[in-house]
């Protein structure tokens, strides 16, 4: 689209130690809902920090960064 030498349309990033490609400015909560799950089913952590699902939207991913997602265990 931009001709500009610095423009990054795209990202990769890193789920459970696979690769993965998503647009430039993509958040966690973009993330999630690209893989296919919907939001109260995992839980993430970004760079090994716990990222609550109602900060995902407000946290932008960016080159190289390491998402875990997991099943939230609930229950006693």
């Amino acid at each position: 689209m931009s001709s500009g030498a610095n423009t990054i349309e795209t990202l990769d990033v890193t789920v459970n130690g696979q690769a993965h490609t998503l647009a430039a400015h993509g958040t966690l909560a973009d993330l999630i809902g690209q893989l296919g799950h919907a939001a109260e089913s995992v839980a993430t952590a970004l760079n090994g920090e716990f990222v609550a699902r109602g900060e995902r939207a407000a946290r932008v991913l960016r080159y190289g960064d390491k998402v875990t997602c997991f099943q939230a265990i609930t229950g006693g």
